[in-house]
């Protein structure tokens, strides 16, 4: 062991020599960067620190300084590329250097500062944190990077794009210590509220923004028992994650009053080893970045069975206010090493090299003082193949690590990567405003911007909002601002500009009388949201308590009966018993029967049973007209139907405006006026059941036609080809938009629930779940009706809301430009009906979204495609072919959003967590989480090719080719490439009887795509992965890739 101290190795002042708080050692290990409190961020060689006692070395020692921030620097990190350097300061700024390739700048006129050797450049300034910043670490991908501060927050950012990704807000207290788990799965953060936290992470895509990080980085769980009376005194809490992924080292832990450093076992997150020595709080521990053998390995390096992983060890270096550093190892209960009195002032950070047989500790005296070890004084350290195995067992691996077999192979990954890394430019210089030329791969489809905005010239018409949802908040609330829906292609900016504008400007009077501005909602076009006031369609929520009270000549039919006697749930267990007080004292002279012909008294279900209805006063003057008439007459025996949902009840005023085409949500007059040049359809009911309903569609303040019903309307919806009713007889009634009926009142079986159109598509879901399609413009239906059953799992689940197991409610339901229906239900499931394979598909279930990898990992990407809910409805009257093939964007994505809704935001997924948490730790379920990623992703591939979802389809396939390429599943890529080669390798003697479709058609394009286009972005993406070469450059030389370096430079560019 040797210790080098060189005095030139320093934050040098005027007067002193200032602190050094941070260090750390580049991925090469040639570099050495040093934070201190002079503001200043310096890269040493650490070659000429190993030989600084040489006289003879002419070499630079500093290569660089950067003083970029206002105050003291508390922590430098690299990237594990080491093409970055980050370092966080109290001046709340985090700073991300880049190394160029250029000639550095001559030093500042005036400084006392080495001329640079290396041009470290800062190419971004990080505002995230609202106090210092104490820590940073990258994750072990370079995907992310996080910082934690004295703001107790934990702000994690892209390590592609440097995008704030989502601020956690977990700790009571200052954040001090932040580490990631080698495997890539978790990362440790130490605060000063005497817990480190464990966060569960999936590595976000290059391209990810906030949207997609919803259900990404969720807590694991909160360790407190080593910490319970730990010191506050001290600077930092660096913690430090084990090579082999076993141990967390947490620096500031007490084992009753001595001070340790706490080791924490992964998986049950316990302490049961305690590393005891320091005389004082210690503030940072750092494991050596590699594994150790305790004896000697045989000569020729290789692994044999006799140097298995029970002979392998891991050595931590730990350091802290009492100026001594110890190094241990797991093979020993006391210190191999301790050095006292190392420096004058406490020690704040410790690095080690890359090889493991060197360590830089800084310190606050100024000093940085560099250890070096001789072979076998720690151990021998062992193959890096070790410390993947030992990962293996949590996920992590390294693959596509082997040797090229030849040049085309080399040159095929050059070209793929070369596709990926102008990929990654090309996105990179849209997020930072520069509008370069895009390739002509990606030219055709519109590309979609980061928030959800279309940007292409594909002419999106706007998709009509039904008025099937049912909707609480639309009663709760009715301030709120019903959700836009995209804008036509057709309209100027200058007009858009105005009209936004006019939208900020809408003022709304409350509940409380007081004006305010409304909101302008941008998340969503409000596609498929509903007037209704219920939750949901199954179970309708209760009216208010007077309506109940009040005696009614109708029965009340619009809830599923549930089977409860009088008086609900608690009159069941306890019984109707009558209270005390209602006793007379000489009831028991009237002990006698009392007649059944005796008159009844008013009673309602209350917490106790049943309970005497209130007396109401009279009303007196001008009595308001009620929002809710009755419940909608029904059939009895429908309450106890198979399939049954909830009907809306008999509103007294329906009012829909059409703005451009788009029918908006239900509102009031006033509103609906404030655009002129809105047309509204108004539905009004009469008290009296006998009296007819009158329909009027007005345009600024003028009738343009009315009609009479002679029934009450339920539901009403419109677009600029028709206008559509349904009312409580069963009847649809559809207009033009002059007001001449198109097509005789049509009969249904029950009362519409759900009411939807689109271009000149109508849908009507009914109380017992049948779905119809008619398309008004060719008087046709592509396929007869169609039951909900399948979907509310009929067979397995009672329709009962107090049931036990209740079943499944309908939240939504669309249609898409092509007439197809897509379903949303209140557990998260989405379905899309095949009229082709006469079946229902699910495309989104809450299975993916708790074990697999990929959820949430496209909306930035596709669901940016559109913000309409299910794509947009082309309206022209020719349509080119990229038009056609956008009709089912985005389905996909808002199915999955809308399964993060309902089943994770609202703490649904904790029992399906827990199951697939436990099964992780057994045997045979290593590979469960990447199986399950796969089977999502072919999922997305299917639900998009069956939905003709083109621009979909391609992201998904890139993303499953790059999973499988990454896998090194060979038989699911050889299949995969055979697949899109559209058979021109299988036999050409069969004959196929039957017309094949999708993956089996001879056809040259598949789901609009060129098959030959798709299979040279699959070959590139696979180009990287060496052990499928063999197989990648056969496919390159059958489509002609040109695979030497191309002078123009036009590699593909592969979104993947």
């Amino acid at each position: 062991m040797r210790i080098i101290k060189p005095s030139w190795l320093s934050h040098r002042g005027e007067h002193k020599d200032f602190e050094v708080y941070s260090c750390h050692v580049s991925p090469d290990g040639k570099r050495l960067a040093t934070a201190g409190g002079d503001g200043h961020v310096r890269v040493w060689s650490t070659e000429s620190v190993y030989n600084a006692h040489d006289r003879s070395y002419s070499k630079p020692r500093q290569l660089c300084h950067m003083s970029h921030h206002l105050g003291t620097i508390h922590s430098v990190r690299f990237s594990p590329n080491g093409r970055y350097l980050a370092s966080g300061a109290d001046d709340k700024i985090i700073c991300i250097y880049q190394l160029e390739s250029g000639p550095p700048t001559i030093a500042s006129f005036g400084t006392n500062e080495p001329p640079p050797v290396e041009n470290w450049k800062t190419s971004r300034r990080l505002v995230g944190h609202e106090n210092d910043v104490q820590d940073l670490a990258w994750s072990y991908d370079g995907s992310i990077l996080v910082s934690v501060g004295l703001d107790s927050k934990i702000v994690i950012w892209s390590g592609h794009t440097f995008e704030k990704l989502k601020v956690l807000s977990g700790h009571q207290s200052h954040v001090k210590g932040i580490t990631f788990d080698p495997a890539n799965k978790f990362f440790a953060t130490a605060s000063d509220d005497r817990t480190i936290k464990i966060f569960r992470f999936t590595s976000p895509a290059a391209n990810a923004t906030q949207h997609d990080m919803v259900n990404n980085f969720q807590l694991e769980t909160t360790i407190s028992a080593p910490f319970k009376s730990s010191p506050l005194t001290t600077y930092f809490r660096r913690c430090s994650w084990s090579p082999d992924g076993n141990h967390i080292a947490a620096a500031n832990a007490v084992n009753g009053p001595v001070s340790s450093v706490a080791i924490i076992e992964r998986s049950r997150w316990d302490s049961e080893i305690n590393l005891i020595g320091h005389e004082g709080p210690t503030e940072v521990c750092m494991f050596s970045p590699r594994l150790f053998h305790t004896e000697k390995p045989p000569e020729h390096g290789g692994l044999t069975n006799g140097h298995s992983a029970g002979s392998l060890v891991t050595v931590i270096a730990s350091a802290g206010q009492d100026k001594t550093l110890s190094i241990w190892n797991t093979n020993s209960s006391r210190p191999v090493v301790i050095l006292q009195d190392l420096a004058a002032k406490s020690i704040a950070d410790l690095a080690w090299t890359p090889d493991g047989q060197t360590l830089f500790a800084a310190s606050l005296d100024g000093g940085i003082i560099c250890t070096t070890f001789e072979t076998g004084e720690l151990g021998w350290v062992a193959n890096l193949e070790e410390t993947d195995k030992a990962l293996s067992k949590y996920g992590a691996s390294r693959k596509a690590m082997g040797i090229a077999e030849d040049v085309d192979g080399l040159l095929l990954e050059n070209h793929a990567k070369e596709g990926e890394r102008r990929g990654a430019e090309s996105r990179m210089g849209a997020l930072m405003g520069d509008h370069h030329a895009v390739s002509k791969d990606l030219a055709a489809p519109a590309a979609p911007a980061a928030n959800g905005v279309k940007t292409g010239t594909a002419t999106p018409n706007n998709a009509p909002t039904p008025n099937g949802q049912l909707e609480s908040e639309a009663s709760k609330e009715p301030e709120k601002e019903p959700e836009k829906a995209p804008e036509p292609a057709q309209e100027t900016a200058d007009t858009a500009v105005k009209r936004v504008n006019e939208l900020k400007a809408r003022v709304t009077i409350g509940k409380d009388g007081k004006k305010r501005v409304a909101p302008m909602l941008i998340s969503s076009s409000g596609t498929g949201q509903s007037s209704l006031p219920q939750t949901q369609l199954v179970g309708a929520s209760a009216t208010k308590a007077a309506q109940n009270d009040a005696p009614q000549t109708i029965l009340d039919l619009s809830k599923p009966y549930d089977g409860l006697p009088e008086g609900g749930l608690a009159s069941m267990l306890l019984g109707n018993k009558r209270k005390a007080a209602a006793l007379d004292e000489d009831d028991e002279e009237h002990t006698g029967r009392r007649s059944t012909t005796a008159p009844r008294a008013i009673v309602r279900n209350g917490v106790d049973g049943l309970e005497s209805a209130s007396v109401e006063p009279p009303r007196h003057g001008v009595v308001p007209t009620p929002e809710f008439l009755r419940p909608a007459v029904l059939n009895p025996s429908i309450a106890i139907s198979q399939v049954r949902l909830a009907v809306p009840k008999v509103r007294s005023h329906i009012l829909r405006p059409l703005e451009r085409g788009v029918l908006l949500d239900d509102t009031t007059l006033e509103e609906a006026s404030k655009v002129p040049e809105n047309i509204i359809m108004d539905a009004k009911n009469p008290v009296s059941i006998r009296d007819p309903s009158h329909i009027t569609v007005s345009k600024r303040g003028a009738v343009l036609w009315q009609d009479f019903l002679p029934r009450a309307v339920i539901l009403v919806t419109g677009s600029k080809n028709f206008w559509a009713a349904g009312c409580e007889d069963g009847t649809i009634y559809t207009w033009t938009p002059a007001g001449r009926r198109l097509i005789n009142a049509m009969v249904l079986e029950s009362q519409p629930v759900i009411l939807e159109c689109r271009d000149w598509w109508l849908l009507c879901v009914t109380a017992v779940g049948m779905c119809h399609v008619w398309n008004i413009k060719t008087l046709s239906s592509p396929h007869p009706p169609i039951s909900l059953a399948p979907v509310l799992e009929i067979a397995i689940h009672s329709l009962q809301p107090h049931a036990a197991m209740p079943a499944p409610g309908v939240t939504s339901a669309h249609l898409n430009s092509n007439g197809h229906i897509v379903v949303t239900l209140t557990n998260g499931d989405g379905f899309y009906y095949s009229p082709d394979m006469h079946s229902w598909q699910k495309l989104s279930e809450a299975w993916w979204a708790v074990g697999s990898q990929y959820w949430n990992s496209n909306d930035s990407s596709v669901g940016a495609l559109q913000s309409s809910a299910v794509g947009p409805s082309t309206g022209t009257s020719k349509k080119s072919k990229d038009e056609e093939a956008l009709v089912s964007a985005g389905i996909i994505p808002f199915l999955e959003r809308h399964t993060t809704n309902e089943f994770l935001l609202k703490g649904r997924a904790y029992t399906l967590q827990r199951l697939i948490k436990a099964l992780l730790s057994k045997d045979g379920f290593e590979a469960f989480e990447s199986t399950v990623s796969i089977a999502h992703l072919e999922n997305r591939i299917a639900g998009a090719l069956q939905l003709s979802a083109r621009d979909e389809f391609r992201l998904y396939l890139f993303m499953y080719a790059k999973r499988i390429g990454a896998e090194g599943l060979r038989g699911k890529v050889e299949e995969l490439l055979n697949s899109l080669l559209g058979g021109v390798l299988q036999d050409k003697k069969v004959v196929e009887s039957e017309q094949a479709r999708g993956w089996f058609s001879k056809e040259g394009e598949i789901c609009g795509w060129d098959r030959k286009e798709l299979l040279k972005g699959v070959v590139m993406i696979l180009g990287k992965y060496r052990e499928l070469q063999r197989l990648t450059v056969q496919y390159a030389r059958v489509l002609d890739l040109t695979l030497e370096d191309d002078e123009n430079g036009d590699a593909m560019i592969v979104e993947a």
